[in-house]
């Protein structure tokens, strides 16, 4: 199964630009969206991606979180990416406020795709290539073709 962004977000979410003052609001506008695009309820996921990140921060340094949670009620794992106009507080292990929030789902039942999902968003926002184009993106359009040339680039 691959586990690239673009199939992460093939029938996932993008939001290219939003204001948000806080971790929780950065979680909310990305639950509200996926919830939508999933039909899953917005509360079930905000209180999953919330417990997960009560465990510790999903805040992975140099401006990157990546909230997650596994839940009943999808096939597939799926991917929300959201930049934030101005950086929040995630407790990154960096101290660094977080601008690049990429928000994944995974079916409860998925143990190893879960991981293997989480690997691959870790690994892309990893590059600093990869982060300083995500931040000059300004449309769904431009988010897109930065993650599709990192996954055509990837399985090359």
């Amino acid at each position: 199964m691959a586990t690239d962004l673009t199939s992460l977000l093939e029938n996932g979410v993008i939001i290219p630009s939003l204001e948000a003052k806080s971790r929780k609001q950065a979680i909310h506008a990305l639950a509200e969206a996926l919830a939508a695009a999933t039909g899953l309820g917005l509360r079930e996921i905000e209180d999953a991606v919330m417990e997960r990140e009560r465990l510790g921060s999903t805040g992975v340094g140099e401006g990157v979180a990546i909230p997650h949670a596994r839940l009943d009620g999808i096939e597939a794992p799926i991917g929300g990416y959201l930049r934030l106009v101005q950086g929040v507080d995630f407790e990154a292990i960096d101290d660094r406020p977080c601008d690049l929030v990429f928000m994944l789902l995974a079916p409860k039942s998925s143990g190893a795709d879960h991981l293997r999902a989480l690997a691959q968003v870790s690994r892309t926002f990893r590059q600093s290539a990869i982060r300083d184009a995500l931040r000059e993106a300004k449309t769904e359009d431009e988010v897109k073709a930065i993650v599709c040339r990192e996954a055509a680039e990837q399985s090359a």
